[in-house]
């Protein structure tokens, strides 16, 4: 049975992860679903201090360890589980504790570099780029990296001019015209998440 890799690109916190779970909500009443994060393949930083962690330039494809993910993803594809590694946003570095992942039907994978890398990119079967305006999405980074990953205001509005708006510019906005679909304000479009579950559920009746 083929399994279906789905991938949703886009700025960050553009709305990637609230399209994946409504896809998720939607799509695993027909059939096995699962998603995967790009961020918790960030490699492993564990060789540097916490200040010097803090200083990486996060949002160059080069912080990836895009090597790793692909394996997995052709792992899953062939029906194997993988143990899937867990990011630590608080510790800018990987947890020690790991996540088993059996193989599914569909494979949905978030991260804003999926189609900026063409050996990553080549892999997913549907590719979904959530675009959602600038203003909008630095005032939803702001409030979850403060509320959620232990940041403060003055560092996050630092690691957006400094890497995250450049990064964005020269990497993930281009990589937007490799998209099968371009979703605008990405979970909250109703219409989109229902054409794309449609879709899904589609391939996965055929299976």
């Amino acid at each position: 049975m083929k399994t279906t890799l789905i991938g949703i690109a886009g700025g960050t916190a553009s709305g990637k992860t609230t399209l994946s779970r409504e896809i998720l909500k939607i799509s695993e009443a027909f059939g096995s679903v699962v998603v995967i994060r790009m961020d918790d393949y960030y490699r492993d930083l564990s060789h540097l201090s916490l200040p010097e962690r803090q200083a990486v330039n996060y949002d160059h494809p080069s912080s990836y360890d895009v090597e790793l993910l692909i394996t997995h993803l052709n792992q899953l594809k062939a029906r194997q589980a993988i143990e899937k590694p867990n990011y630590d946003f608080t510790q800018h570095n990987r947890s020690k504790e790991t996540t088993v992942i059996q193989p599914a039907d569909v494979i949905v994978v978030e991260g804003i570099m999926l189609f900026a890398i063409p050996e990553l990119r080549s892999l997913f079967d549907i590719k979904l780029y959530v675009h959602t305006p600038d203003d909008i999405r630095f005032i939803r980074r702001l409030s979850r990296d403060v509320r959620e990953r232990g940041r403060t205001v003055e560092t996050v509005i630092s690691q957006y001019l400094n890497t995250v708006r450049p990064m964005h510019l020269r990497f993930v906005e281009p990589s937007m015209q490799y998209a099968d679909l371009i979703i605008p304000e990405g979970g909250e479009n109703k219409v989109a998440i229902d054409i794309i579950a449609g879709k899904i559920v589609n391939l996965l009746n055929k299976k």
